[in-house]
């Protein structure tokens, strides 16, 4: 089974970036430096102090509580499936693969999309040991990450972060893990999606998160934490189409792709639900 993952960059942030470096100055070898003052004892001179130069000190180019994401984006890839698991399926087909090939990127070097950015290490509010929000719509969500300085994410933003340079379909890598992240549990068998209200207390009964940053094994090659499973992510959707809004990474419920590329595009941006939260990212000035 072949998976291609194409993603039409239209109304795209060009996001750029400088990347800082900390730059120590070295010093004079110490050996010349005692060389010479052995000679000028030897005339009878005062050595001059030398002082090596200070280091120059740069400030890290995201806030503490966010992660650098630096990379070239591919568009447009193909993610072959080796081992598809049949035994479930929904309105996305079969959502499960087990084991993927090598991904492969279609996208020429030079049309890739360069990204310098910063996105919070967990879920909001981005703090780890506290489970993540839920039951938030997407423009709430973006209000939240404004009163922070931040922004929401864009989708080709979120699926950078979460699959690294290697393009991985999960952001632990090939395999579908479903002990490294919070992903592949049942539903309750008496929610019923399109008829059980939203109340706190039906809310209480379906959560089935986990504190920010306890799986240990759920971590994308730049170090965020927890993209898929948990908890759904709003984004915003670079399309445009059918809404301005999108979802990413899944949740943990069984039948979620749980993957870094798919996106799901089916809920407007007032939507809320028990298991969608999000995360926030950040330009680099």
């Amino acid at each position: 089974m072949v998976i291609l993952e194409s993603m039409t960059v239209r109304h795209w942030l060009s996001i750029l970036g400088v990347s800082f470096l900390t730059i120590t100055c070295a010093a004079p070898r110490s050996q010349n430096l005692d060389n010479s003052i052995e000679e000028n004892k030897g005339d009878g001179q005062v050595a001059q102090n030398v002082q090596a130069p200070t280091s120059i000190i740069v400030a890290p180019a995201c806030p503490a509580d966010m992660i650098e994401i630096s990379g070239s984006f591919c568009p447009n890839v193909v993610q072959n499936c080796l081992n598809l698991d049949m035994s479930v399926h929904n309105v996305n087909g079969y959502v499960r693969c087990l084991q993927f090939d090598k991904t492969r990127c279609l996208t020429p070097e030079d049309q890739r999309i360069k990204m310098h950015f910063c996105m919070d290490k967990f879920e909001w509010p981005n703090k780890e040991g506290e489970k993540p929000t839920i039951m938030i719509s997407w423009y709430d969500m973006k209000k939240n990450c404004e009163a922070k300085g931040k922004r929401l994410c864009v989708d080709h933003e979120w699926s950078m972060a979460c699959e690294g340079n290697e393009i991985l379909p999960y952001p632990y890598g090939y395999k579908r893990d479903g002990s490294a992240c919070n992903i592949d549990h049942l539903q309750r068998p008496w929610f019923n999606a399109s008829t059980s209200p939203m109340t706190p207390d039906v809310v209480s009964r379906l959560d089935q998160r986990v504190t920010s940053g306890s799986m240990s094994g759920c971590v994308s090659p730049y170090g965020v934490h927890d993209m898929t499973g948990n908890v759904d992510e709003w984004v915003v959707n670079s399309a445009g189409v059918p809404y301005k809004s999108a979802l990413m990474g899944g949740h943990w419920i069984v039948g979620a792709r749980n993957r870094c590329r798919p996106e799901t595009l089916a809920h407007n941006e007032m939507c809320v639900f028990y298991e969608i939260g999000g995360r926030c990212c950040k330009d680099i000035p």
